[in-house]
């Protein structure tokens, strides 16, 4: 076989069966390869798209997503979803193809220093020298991008090595095995547990992450200990759980956030002190002492000096923390917040001048009641993104797709495509605004392709909803270039897709429209206008203690 065959048979010997792309001209001998390959590949309208539709398989299936593209620009285009996918530690194997080994360096037709580029977002980069090392390369990329914690990793692939003839066959490796935990340790975090009069576990994306989430429920129900999540955590916890409080942070609910502060000790399970969760880092939880569990050494003592410092699995951690305590006192407490501060929907939509306009915290609640426990939620970002994140109910961390530590508009509709090409038996609802969607607006023609029928509620309050919602708190309402009145219509932009749609904008019009979008076999699109001075709160100015939070623009 050639170089090209060895990939495709590289791919099969480690499980892939579906694959993002969009081929080019370095590329084209593996594109030929995948022709009567066997493997599903959908071809993406941009090369983002095609990073961004790996994320969402990988998230919503635990597998390796696996993206493709040409050299130079193509190559180029990866870039952003490679960054994305690093920051939120998503496994992902990038394959690029690049000018031929002789003109590398000679400023060809489509060459760029893919691997100089790539080294600042992803977990690892390789670049294949030469045909007999190529199956060791993808073998250790797979391993690198799954063991310890995850991350993107590219390979770029000369295109003479792509049609060199080998007999080479594909390596797989056996994975690293989990380092053995610290007994010491143990004992020394069981220790300031059971002391602890005032505990809260604080859970990020790690957990799910690790498969610990049956674990982490484990725990909770022994320790009836409160909780809070961050973004990517969200799930993790049943929002059944009677001590859960939501997620915490710049947008987080007002009992996560003063049931933190005033915590005696945080158990941090898979997270790592995001600014957008801590707000001003010397004043979170400040009576609180730490035990800080995480697979990577380089998150612990980076922002929080932990008292105790776990780096493992979090599986065996959570099991062997899992004792009853005393802590009823706290729990009253805690209940009592959350009573307090739950959120009030009303009965209907809103009113704004007389208008029965729709409200969208009301209006994402109703979906929430309707849609089934295994349905995938995909937002991208912004006011969105976090009324999706306070006022869903969320039931597992892989049915909660969205980008969290890069905050990449424009990540939904294809991560929304990614996420149905895995679990398609599954409804994925797509959460998005109208500033995002259109950032990958072409991905409308990877729907059709891909056959996925995606459930997409559009937000549109005709600004960038999130920077002008800053604009007027903190630059005196001075509303530059966050204005989207010369919208498309956006139901007609779909049809020109062979996407169904409709467009709502009063709240009487709600539960026919979601009725038709759920009962709908096909991708459909619900066009929602809202009041252009919507926003989220509670809100945790920058730099300030979670403490002080904006509920309003008084």
């Amino acid at each position: 076989m050639n170089g090209a065959n060895l990939i495709i048979e590289c791919l099969k010997a480690h499980h892939v069966d579906t694959i993002f792309g969009y081929p080019g001209g370095a590329i084209m001998p593996t594109y030929d390869a995948i022709y009567d390959s066997g493997l599903d590949h959908l071809l993406c309208r941009n090369e983002q798209g095609a990073a961004m539709a790996a994320i969402g398989y990988a998230r919503a299936s635990g597998k390796v997503g696996v993206c493709i593209a040409t050299s130079g620009p193509g190559a180029t285009n990866l870039i952003t979803g490679l960054g994305d996918a690093l920051m939120d530690s998503i496994p992902i194997v990038a394959i690029t193809g690049q000018v031929a080994s002789p003109l590398i360096g000679t400023d060809a037709f489509q060459e760029a220093d893919v691997l100089g580029l790539s080294l600042a977002c992803t977990k690892h980069s390789f670049i294949v020298q030469n045909i007999d090392e190529l199956p060791e390369i993808i073998a250790k990329a797979f391993e690198i991008a799954k063991s310890g914690r995850p991350g993107p990793v590219l390979i770029d692939v000369p295109k003479d090595v792509q049609v060199a003839a080998t007999n080479a066959k594909p390596i797989v490796n056996s994975p690293p095995k989990t380092t053995a935990l610290c007994d010491k340790q143990f004992a020394q975090a069981l220790a300031l547990l059971k002391h602890a009069k005032r505990p809260m576990a604080y859970i990020g994306g790690g957990v799910g992450m690790a498969g610990a989430v049956p674990a982490l429920r484990y725990f909770l129900h022994t320790t009836q200990m409160p909780s809070v999540v961050t973004l990517k955590g969200l799930g993790a916890i049943s929002p059944d759980d009677p001590y859960y409080l939501g997620m915490i942070g710049m947008h987080g609910t007002k009992a996560a956030n003063y049931a933190t502060q005033e915590a005696d000790l945080l158990l941090v399970f898979g997270a790592r002190f995001d600014d957008r969760v801590t707000g001003k880092l010397d004043t979170f939880a400040p009576h609180a002492k730490v035990i800080h569990v995480d697979i990577d050494g380089a998150e612990l003592g980076k922002l929080r000096r932990p008292d105790v410092a776990l780096r493992g699995h979090l599986i065996a951690t959570l099991e062997s923390l899992s004792v009853p305590l005393d802590i009823t006192p706290w729990q009253q407490t805690v209940a009592q917040y959350k009573q307090q501060f739950a959120f009030s929907y009303g009965e209907h939509g809103g009113e704004h001048n007389g208008e029965q306009l729709i409200n969208p915290l009301w209006l994402l609640n109703s979906i929430s009641r309707q849609k089934t426990p295994e349905t995938i939620v995909v937002t991208d970002v912004g006011q969105h993104q976090m009324w999706s994140a306070l006022h869903v109910q969320h039931h597992a961390p892989e049915n909660f797709i969205t980008s969290a530590g890069f905050g990449t508009m424009g990540f939904g509709l294809p991560a929304a495509i990614g996420a149905k090409k895995a679990r398609p038996e599954d409804d994925v609802i797509l959460v998005t605004g109208d500033g995002s969607i259109m950032m990958n607006i072409q991905e409308l023609g990877s729907i059709g392709r891909g056959k996925a029928p995606i459930k997409i509620v559009l937000l549109d309050n005709q600004r960038l909803g999130m920077v002008r919602q800053w604009q007027s708190l903190f630059f005196n309402a001075r509303h530059s270039s966050t204005i989207l009145d010369d919208n498309p219509d956006f139901v007609v932009l779909a049809s020109a897709f062979g996407i169904k749609g409709e467009r709502i904008d009063s709240a009487h019009q709600v539960d026919a429209a979601l009725k038709r979008l759920f009962n709908s076999q096909e991708a459909y699109l619900l066009h929602i206008c809202i009041h252009s001075d919507e926003n989220v709160w509670p809100l945790v100015p920058p730099g300030a203690c979670n403490a002080d939070m904006l509920e309003s623009m008084e």
